[in-house]
């Protein structure tokens, strides 16, 4: 991401409309409102990657314990074995 439309995010997030920022920054409402989106569509897959590692964590914690408890079961039948 350029400098520029680094500092457009800042100056957005803070609620300056559009024209005034564009001239701020020296380029077209056009390409601010073209980042505008990219930027959404950046920080959107953000999210669904949050969301999927969060997910993956679970699934990595409810496995592990399946595993943890499948050795006791081993080692306790095979105790009962000999």
């Amino acid at each position: 991401m350029s400098s520029s439309v680094t500092r457009w995010v800042q100056i957005m997030e803070r609620g300056y409309p559009v024209a005034e920022v564009s001239q701020r920054l020296g380029v077209s409402p056009h390409s601010l409102y073209a980042w505008k989106k990219q930027f959404a569509k950046v920080a959107s897959g953000d999210a669904n990657k949050d969301a999927e590692i969060r997910q993956l964590k679970r699934e990595l914690a409810r496995v592990t314990e399946e595993r943890d408890i499948l050795k006791k079961a081993t080692a306790y039948f095979a105790r009962d074995a000999k």
